[in-house]
C-alpha cells in the first residue's frame, strides 16, 4: 500500500508560481514511474506531467511544456511540479498517482492516487 499526500496549493495572481510536493509513505516509491494529473469542475481528470523511477525521462502536455516542470527526490519519498506563469485556465485540483501500467497519459495506466490539493489562478 502506498499513501499519497499532495500539498502545495492555494490561490495565485496570473503569471505567478506554486510547487506541488506529493509525498509518499507506506513503502517506497522509488521503483514506481509518477504522474501528475488535474481535474477542473465539470471535465475530465487529464494529464499534466509524469516521471520515470530514475528522474531522467519526463513528458508533459502540450498545455503545460515550458511552463511546469516535474521532478522528484527518492530519497525523501516525494515527487514535485515547479507550476510557472500560471494561467487561470490551469486552475483544477491537481493530483499525484503511482503508475502502474499501459498509457502513461491515461489515468487508468495509475494506481495509487492522492486525494488532491486545489489550485486557484485568479486573473
Amino acid at each position: 500500500q502506498v499513501q499519497l499526500v499532495e500539498s502545495g496549493g492555494g490561490l495565485v495572481q496570473d503569471g505567478g508560481s506554486l510547487r506541488l510536493s506529493c509525498a509518499a509513505s507506506g513503502r517506497t516509491i522509488s521503483t514506481f514511474a509518477m504522474g501528475w494529473f488535474r481535474q477542473a469542475p465539470g471535465k475530465e481528470r487529464e494529464f499534466v506531467a509524469s516521471i520515470n523511477w530514475s528522474g531522467d525521462i519526463t513528458n508533459y502536455a502540450d498545455s503545460v511544456k515550458g511552463r511546469f516542470t516535474i521532478s522528484r527526490d527518492n530519497a525523501k519519498n516525494t515527487v514535485y511540479l515547479q507550476m510557472n506563469s500560471l494561467k487561470p485556465e490551469d486552475t483544477a485540483v491537481y493530483y499525484c498517482a503511482t503508475r502502474t501500467s499501459g498509457y502513461y497519459r491515461a489515468p487508468a495506466a495509475y494506481g495509487y492516487w492522492g486525494q488532491g490539493t486545489q489550485v486557484t489562478v485568479s486573473s
